[in-house]
Protein backbone atom coordinates (compact mmCIF):
# COMPACT_ATOMS: atom_id res chain seq x y z
CA UNK A 1 0.00 0.00 0.00
CA UNK A 2 1.26 3.55 -0.59
CA UNK A 3 3.00 5.51 1.48
CA UNK A 4 1.94 8.43 3.08
CA UNK A 5 5.56 10.04 3.77
CA UNK A 6 5.22 13.92 4.22
CA UNK A 7 1.32 13.72 4.38
CA UNK A 8 -0.84 15.99 6.69
CA UNK A 9 -3.64 14.21 8.38
CA UNK A 10 -6.68 15.27 10.38
CA UNK A 11 -8.56 12.66 12.08
CA UNK A 12 -11.66 12.88 14.38
CA UNK A 13 -13.11 10.80 16.98
CA UNK A 14 -10.35 9.91 18.84
CA UNK A 15 -10.66 9.53 22.20
CA UNK A 16 -10.87 5.38 23.02
CA UNK A 17 -8.28 2.75 22.12
CA UNK A 18 -10.81 0.45 21.39
CA UNK A 19 -12.09 2.76 18.52
CA UNK A 20 -11.98 3.17 14.81
CA UNK A 21 -10.19 6.69 15.17
CA UNK A 22 -7.36 5.06 16.55
CA UNK A 23 -7.01 2.20 14.73
CA UNK A 24 -7.16 5.08 11.99
CA UNK A 25 -4.91 7.05 13.54
CA UNK A 26 -2.08 4.15 14.15
CA UNK A 27 -2.54 3.51 11.09
CA UNK A 28 -1.87 6.71 9.24
CA UNK A 29 0.94 7.44 11.49
CA UNK A 30 2.67 4.31 10.73
CA UNK A 31 2.61 5.07 6.54
CA UNK A 32 4.54 8.14 7.57
CA UNK A 33 1.73 10.94 8.09
CA UNK A 34 1.84 13.35 10.17
CA UNK A 35 -1.36 13.43 12.43
CA UNK A 36 -3.86 15.72 14.41
CA UNK A 37 -6.04 14.25 16.41
CA UNK A 38 -9.06 15.32 17.74
CA UNK A 39 -11.39 13.56 20.79
CA UNK A 40 -14.06 15.02 22.80
CA UNK A 41 -14.05 12.34 25.73
CA UNK A 42 -17.01 13.62 27.81
CA UNK A 43 -19.16 12.02 25.15
CA UNK A 44 -17.56 9.00 25.86
CA UNK A 45 -18.23 9.51 29.42
CA UNK A 46 -22.00 10.03 28.93
CA UNK A 47 -22.38 6.30 27.24
CA UNK A 48 -22.56 2.86 28.82
CA UNK A 49 -19.15 2.10 27.45
CA UNK A 50 -17.92 5.16 29.42
CA UNK A 51 -14.38 6.98 28.66
CA UNK A 52 -10.92 5.33 28.34
CA UNK A 53 -9.42 5.48 31.68
CA UNK A 54 -6.18 6.15 30.45
CA UNK A 55 -7.64 9.86 29.08
CA UNK A 56 -6.18 12.27 26.12
CA UNK A 57 -2.73 11.59 27.49
CA UNK A 58 -2.98 8.21 27.76
CA UNK A 59 -4.31 8.05 24.05
CA UNK A 60 -1.51 10.13 22.94
CA UNK A 61 1.27 8.04 24.61
CA UNK A 62 -0.18 4.80 22.83
CA UNK A 63 0.05 6.56 19.50
CA UNK A 64 3.75 6.77 20.47
CA UNK A 65 3.54 10.29 21.98
CA UNK A 66 2.95 14.00 20.79
CA UNK A 67 6.06 15.11 18.95
CA UNK A 68 7.11 16.21 15.70
CA UNK A 69 4.28 13.80 13.45
CA UNK A 70 1.48 13.75 16.25
CA UNK A 71 -0.79 16.46 18.18
CA UNK A 72 -4.46 16.36 20.00
CA UNK A 73 -6.82 18.77 20.46
CA UNK A 74 -10.00 17.99 22.87
CA UNK A 75 -12.94 19.87 21.60
CA UNK A 76 -16.88 19.30 21.17
CA UNK A 77 -18.07 19.64 17.91
CA UNK A 78 -21.49 20.97 18.92
CA UNK A 79 -19.71 24.52 18.98
CA UNK A 80 -20.01 25.34 14.88
CA UNK A 81 -16.48 27.37 15.27
CA UNK A 82 -14.73 23.78 16.62
CA UNK A 83 -14.27 22.38 13.17
CA UNK A 84 -12.14 25.69 11.53
CA UNK A 85 -10.13 24.89 14.63
CA UNK A 86 -9.08 21.44 14.78
CA UNK A 87 -8.21 22.00 11.12
CA UNK A 88 -6.28 25.10 12.11
CA UNK A 89 -4.62 23.01 14.50
CA UNK A 90 -3.21 20.78 12.37
CA UNK A 91 -2.26 24.08 9.98
CA UNK A 92 -0.44 25.67 12.94
CA UNK A 93 1.49 22.23 13.84
CA UNK A 94 2.55 20.46 10.47
CA UNK A 95 1.16 22.90 8.01
CA UNK A 96 -1.94 22.42 5.00
CA UNK A 97 -3.26 18.77 5.33
CA UNK A 98 -3.78 16.50 2.28
CA UNK A 99 -5.52 14.16 4.62
CA UNK A 100 -9.35 14.59 6.75
CA UNK A 101 -10.99 11.34 8.05
CA UNK A 102 -14.23 12.80 9.54
CA UNK A 103 -14.83 9.74 12.07
CA UNK A 104 -15.98 11.07 14.82
CA UNK A 105 -20.07 10.60 15.85
CA UNK A 106 -22.38 11.24 18.67
CA UNK A 107 -24.65 8.01 19.44
CA UNK A 108 -27.93 8.79 20.21
CA UNK A 109 -30.51 5.87 21.67
CA UNK A 110 -33.77 7.14 20.98
CA UNK A 111 -37.05 5.89 19.71
CA UNK A 112 -39.41 7.84 17.51
CA UNK A 113 -41.60 8.08 20.91
CA UNK A 114 -38.49 9.29 22.77
CA UNK A 115 -37.10 11.66 20.20
CA UNK A 116 -36.07 15.50 21.36
CA UNK A 117 -35.75 18.34 19.66
CA UNK A 118 -33.02 18.97 21.53
CA UNK A 119 -31.29 15.92 20.54
CA UNK A 120 -32.34 15.93 16.95
CA UNK A 121 -30.10 19.32 16.47
CA UNK A 122 -27.13 17.86 18.83
CA UNK A 123 -26.88 14.88 17.16
CA UNK A 124 -27.07 16.73 13.63
CA UNK A 125 -24.77 19.35 14.75
CA UNK A 126 -21.69 16.95 15.83
CA UNK A 127 -22.19 14.47 13.42
CA UNK A 128 -23.57 16.18 10.00
CA UNK A 129 -22.85 19.75 10.44
CA UNK A 130 -19.33 19.22 11.78
CA UNK A 131 -18.67 16.92 8.73
CA UNK A 132 -19.92 19.72 6.41
CA UNK A 133 -17.62 22.52 8.26
CA UNK A 134 -14.05 20.12 8.63
CA UNK A 135 -14.46 19.98 4.61
CA UNK A 136 -14.41 23.57 4.25
CA UNK A 137 -12.42 24.13 7.08
CA UNK A 138 -9.87 21.47 4.42
CA UNK A 139 -10.45 23.13 1.64
CA UNK A 140 -9.91 26.32 2.23
CA UNK A 141 -6.28 25.37 4.27
CA UNK A 142 -5.74 23.90 1.35
CA UNK A 143 -5.79 27.20 -0.95
CA UNK A 144 -2.60 28.00 -3.24
CA UNK A 145 -1.43 24.65 -2.14
CA UNK A 146 -0.70 22.04 -5.46
CA UNK A 147 -4.09 19.99 -6.68
CA UNK A 148 -5.33 16.99 -4.20
CA UNK A 149 -6.52 16.10 -1.15
CA UNK A 150 -8.86 12.94 0.47
CA UNK A 151 -11.70 13.27 2.54
CA UNK A 152 -13.33 10.61 4.26
CA UNK A 153 -16.68 10.53 5.66
CA UNK A 154 -18.33 8.01 7.93
CA UNK A 155 -21.91 7.20 7.75
CA UNK A 156 -23.28 3.94 9.15
CA UNK A 157 -25.88 1.39 7.80
CA UNK A 158 -29.01 3.61 7.73
CA UNK A 159 -29.11 3.12 4.01
CA UNK A 160 -28.72 -0.62 4.06
CA UNK A 161 -31.29 -1.30 6.76
CA UNK A 162 -33.80 0.45 9.41
CA UNK A 163 -32.20 1.56 12.50
CA UNK A 164 -35.54 2.68 14.25
CA UNK A 165 -34.04 2.46 17.96
CA UNK A 166 -31.51 5.46 17.37
CA UNK A 167 -33.12 7.57 14.84
CA UNK A 168 -31.12 11.21 16.18
CA UNK A 169 -28.11 8.80 14.81
CA UNK A 170 -29.61 7.37 11.56
CA UNK A 171 -30.90 11.03 10.27
CA UNK A 172 -27.88 12.85 10.93
CA UNK A 173 -25.08 9.73 9.72
CA UNK A 174 -28.05 9.62 6.55
CA UNK A 175 -27.37 13.36 5.40
CA UNK A 176 -23.46 12.12 5.28
CA UNK A 177 -24.41 9.57 3.44
CA UNK A 178 -26.29 12.10 0.63
CA UNK A 179 -23.49 14.97 1.24
CA UNK A 180 -20.70 12.77 -0.13
CA UNK A 181 -21.93 12.99 -3.47
CA UNK A 182 -22.08 16.30 -3.20
CA UNK A 183 -19.25 17.13 -1.78
CA UNK A 184 -17.20 15.20 -4.27
CA UNK A 185 -18.27 17.47 -7.18
CA UNK A 186 -17.70 20.76 -5.52
CA UNK A 187 -14.20 19.54 -5.02
CA UNK A 188 -13.40 17.71 -7.76
CA UNK A 189 -11.89 20.67 -9.92
CA UNK A 190 -9.37 20.97 -7.05
CA UNK A 191 -8.05 17.15 -7.32
CA UNK A 192 -9.68 16.24 -3.41
CA UNK A 193 -11.62 13.35 -3.46
CA UNK A 194 -14.51 12.97 -1.32
CA UNK A 195 -15.77 9.23 -0.21
CA UNK A 196 -17.40 7.91 2.89
CA UNK A 197 -17.31 4.36 4.43
CA UNK A 198 -19.71 2.50 6.17
CA UNK A 199 -18.25 0.21 8.38
CA UNK A 200 -20.85 -1.91 9.71
CA UNK A 201 -21.36 -3.43 12.85
CA UNK A 202 -17.52 -3.07 14.21
CA UNK A 203 -16.84 -4.15 18.00
CA UNK A 204 -15.24 -1.74 19.93
CA UNK A 205 -16.75 -2.53 23.02
CA UNK A 206 -20.25 -0.55 23.07
CA UNK A 207 -22.78 -3.53 22.04
CA UNK A 208 -23.99 -5.47 25.18
CA UNK A 209 -23.79 -9.62 25.26
CA UNK A 210 -27.00 -10.53 23.37
CA UNK A 211 -26.38 -8.06 20.95
CA UNK A 212 -23.05 -9.18 19.83
CA UNK A 213 -23.82 -12.59 19.61
CA UNK A 214 -27.06 -11.91 17.16
CA UNK A 215 -25.07 -9.61 15.13
CA UNK A 216 -22.16 -12.18 14.99
CA UNK A 217 -24.19 -14.39 13.70
CA UNK A 218 -25.59 -12.46 10.79
CA UNK A 219 -21.70 -12.02 9.82
CA UNK A 220 -19.69 -14.97 7.33
CA UNK A 221 -16.98 -14.76 9.66
CA UNK A 222 -18.61 -15.41 12.68
CA UNK A 223 -17.86 -12.45 14.37
CA UNK A 224 -17.98 -8.53 14.24
CA UNK A 225 -15.61 -6.32 12.67
CA UNK A 226 -12.77 -5.00 13.80
CA UNK A 227 -10.84 -1.87 14.01
CA UNK A 228 -8.22 -3.08 12.05
CA UNK A 229 -10.39 -4.09 9.39
CA UNK A 230 -11.05 -0.65 8.47
CA UNK A 231 -8.07 1.35 8.94
CA UNK A 232 -6.32 -0.31 5.69
CA UNK A 233 -9.37 0.92 4.06
CA UNK A 234 -8.97 4.10 4.69
CA UNK A 235 -5.03 4.05 4.80
CA UNK A 236 -5.84 3.03 0.91
CA UNK A 237 -8.02 6.20 0.28
CA UNK A 238 -6.35 8.35 1.66
CA UNK A 239 -3.26 7.62 -0.53
CA UNK A 240 -2.55 8.08 -3.75
CA UNK A 241 -4.06 5.28 -5.22
CA UNK A 242 -7.50 6.01 -4.77
CA UNK A 243 -7.35 8.94 -7.11
CA UNK A 244 -9.75 7.83 -9.17
CA UNK A 245 -12.41 7.21 -6.62
CA UNK A 246 -14.52 10.01 -5.61
CA UNK A 247 -17.92 10.58 -4.54
CA UNK A 248 -19.09 7.08 -3.39
CA UNK A 249 -19.87 5.07 -0.26
CA UNK A 250 -17.90 2.01 0.70
CA UNK A 251 -19.93 -0.71 2.60
CA UNK A 252 -16.62 -2.39 4.58
CA UNK A 253 -19.46 -4.83 6.20
CA UNK A 254 -17.93 -8.29 5.90
CA UNK A 255 -20.76 -9.84 4.42
CA UNK A 256 -23.20 -8.36 6.62
CA UNK A 257 -26.88 -10.46 6.17
CA UNK A 258 -29.29 -8.28 7.68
Amino acid sequence: MGSLDGKVAVVTGVSRRAGIGFAIARELLEAGASVLIQSWAPHDGEQPWGADPVGDTGILAALGGAGDRLRQLSVDFADPGAPARVVAAAVDAFGAPDILVANHARSSYQTLAEITAAELDLSWAVNARASVLLAQAFAAARTGSAPGGRIILFTSGQHLGPMNGEIPYTISKGAIHQMTLTLSDALADRGITVNAVNPGPVDTGWADEALTASVGRALPAGRWGRPGDIAPLVRWLASAESQWITGQVINAEGGFRR
